[in-house]
């Protein structure tokens, strides 16, 4: 399963962390749905009903779109069905925040998305996960293993008149997690403007990760299973369901039961921790590297709005902060912070 995420990238970091190549090959940059940047609420602890970042085909936009274009869109997790009567969605009986790729198609609630072609890709840092212990359960924090100098990346192949624009966006930052999903378009029965939400696929936990939990989110390891996951056009629905694998891709780390909370939005959620608090926790290179980013001071991130799932009051007086490690790790090397 799947109940929290985190993603702590800006609207525009987003966008460049997810370039993708178009059926001729050209590498694309996706902008943001008109007014979706500023929806969008960077957290280091997203739960359903909240926004995230998700990547699909404009032609689902926009009908005179290719359909291998691909735009940046903030929607709510949780789907809600075209076919909901209530005016309210949290007046929902049952969850839809995850489904499992077994049962898809025999479930209406997401065999008519899958069948329209409304698949979608979930953009994350990483997830959380809880293992069952004797008297409580340990969150992990659960992501791509992360390259030990990423600025050193050797960029991809494009062609030359393209080359000179791109090299200045090219993504040396955190890799971020391609999640396949499908989303609803639903309006309420009074009319308005049109709520789109998405569901996280689940599928069988893979070796590496059985030892935590026994089902895991349909992750898209490399660049073409998500732009064929997207290109409904190209690739049809039963095709689309065998790129759905459980694979060990994934590494993760300990972190603080303050992810238990989903009120709790601070860097400290994502720190790698040693559960038994008795020594060092032996981390990988990559939780290393994570360690290190939350280590310094913080700057100032967006409030969110007065809409957003379970926030109250009370919690955005002590407003999420985004790590200098973090935002200066993400720049590169001898980069000036930007000033948000």
């Amino acid at each position: 399963m799947c109940g929290r995420t985190a993603c702590t990238l800006a609207p525009d970091e987003v966008s460049r962390a997810c370039s993708y190549r178009n059926r001729r090959g050209l590498r694309r940059q996706p902008d943001w749905r008109a007014g979706d940047a500023d929806k969008y609420r960077p957290s280091y602890n997203k739960s359903p009903q909240s926004t995230s970042p998700v990547m699909l085909s404009r032609r689902h936009l926009d009908e005179n779109a290719p359909v291998d274009e691909c735009v940046l869109a903030s929607m709510r997790w949780g789907l809600v069905p075209s076919w909901f009567k209530e005016t309210d969605p949290s007046k929902m009986q049952f969850s839809t925040s995850n489904c499992r790729s077994e049962n898809i198609l025999q479930k209406k609630t997401y065999r008519e998305p899958l069948l329209k072609g409304q698949r979608c890709v979930i953009l994350a840092d990483g997830f959380y996960e809880w293992r069952r212990q004797a008297k409580e359960k340990q969150p992990f924090f659960i992501y791509f293993p992360q390259a030990r100098s990423c600025h050193a990346e050797k960029r991809d192949p494009v062609d030359e008149s393209a080359q000179a624009s791109q090299a200045s966006d090219e993504w040396t930052g955190w890799r971020l997690l391609t999640i396949a999903g499908l989303f609803e378009r639903w309006t309420a029965p009074s009319g308005g403007e049109p709520l789109y939400s998405y569901s996280v696929i689940t599928v069988n936990a893979s070796a590496s990760l059985q030892g935590i939990h026994d089902r895991m989110p349909a992750v898209l390891a490399g660049e073409e299973e998500v732009r064929r996951w997207l290109d409904f056009g190209e690739v049809k629905s039963e095709d689309a369901l065998k790129l759905l694998q459980s694979e060990d891709k994934l590494t993760y780390h300990p972190v603080s039961s303050l992810v238990n909370n989903s009120r709790n939005d601070s860097p400290e959620c994502l720190q790698p921790v040693d559960p038994n608090q008795k020594k060092e926790a032996e981390l990988s290179a990559s939780g290393k590297m994570m360690r290190s980013w939350l280590a310094s001071g913080s700057t100032k991130r967006k409030e969110p709005e007065a809409g957003d799932a379970q926030r109250t009051d009370a919690d955005k007086k002590d407003t999420p902060r985004m790590s200098t490690g973090l935002r200066r790790w993400l720049q590169g090397p001898n980069k000036k912070t930007k000033t948000q």
